[in-house]
């Protein structure tokens, strides 16, 4: 899994990492959104499942419903 970082500056992504303890999942950084428009993404949050060749197997924007169905057991 590899997070795709765009929208903020680069240090305010690292102090939300260093804040939260955040250490994964692996992070790249593309402030040219050139990522964004290879794989279509319009709005966040998204996810595009790859698979070892790099072809596309699935896509979502959103929340999948399965994390709002996690969240209301909290």
């Amino acid at each position: 899994m590899v997070g795709l970082g765009t929208q903020d500056s680069f240090e305010e992504a690292e102090e939300f990492r260093e804040r939260h303890g955040t250490v994964t999942p692996l992070m790249i950084w593309d402030e040219s959104f050139e990522t964004w428009n290879h794989y279509e993404i319009s709005s966040q949050p998204a996810a595009v499942l790859l698979d070892a060749e790099g072809e596309e197997l699935g896509r979502w924007r959103g929340l999948p419903d399965e994390v709002y169905q996690l969240a209301d057991l909290l």
